[in-house]
């Protein structure tokens, strides 16, 4: 039986970040707690002093099928390459130039939301062609 999973980062603002993901996913921040209007109140309700707020966030899939993606605070910057990393399926279907018409369109997207386009790999007899971006704390993925 498969095990239900969720992706959790490493970041300097949580907040952020899952602002970023959740516009470049089509997903939504997770709600509060039953009985809370929002996260401040449960947070100050439950002793987290404010300058922790931002510790953490997540992002949930609002159809229910992908994982959810954990955001968590963390001292240390991000040095070197991932090793693991999102693909971001923004062409499913399509091939050729109607492809990278379309991640190109989403790229542009992204980076009016703080993405970074760092390489466009054309299409070749083994790969269909995608663009590799980063987000706003520099993390790659690939628009595919």
């Amino acid at each position: 039986m498969a095990k239900e999973f969720q992706v959790t980062y490493d970041c300097a603002d949580p907040g952020a970040q899952a602002a970023f993901w959740a516009e470049a996913l089509g997903y939504r921040l997770a709600p509060p707690p039953e009985g809370f209007p929002d996260w401040t109140a449960a947070l100050t309700a439950w002793g987290v002093p404010p300058e922790h707020h931002n510790d953490r966030s997540a992002i949930t899939d609002p159809d229910g099928k992908g994982p959810r993606v954990f955001f968590q605070k963390v001292p240390e910057g991000k040095t070197v390459k991932n090793r693991l990393h999102l693909d971001v399926r923004a062409a499913p279907g399509l091939t050729g130039q109607d492809r990278m018409a379309a991640l190109e369109v989403e790229a542009t997207r992204l980076e009016a939301l703080g993405a970074k386009r760092l390489q466009r790999l054309e299409p070749n007899d083994m790969d269909e062609g995608i663009i590799v971006m980063a987000d706003p704390e520099g993390n790659e993925f690939c628009l595919d």
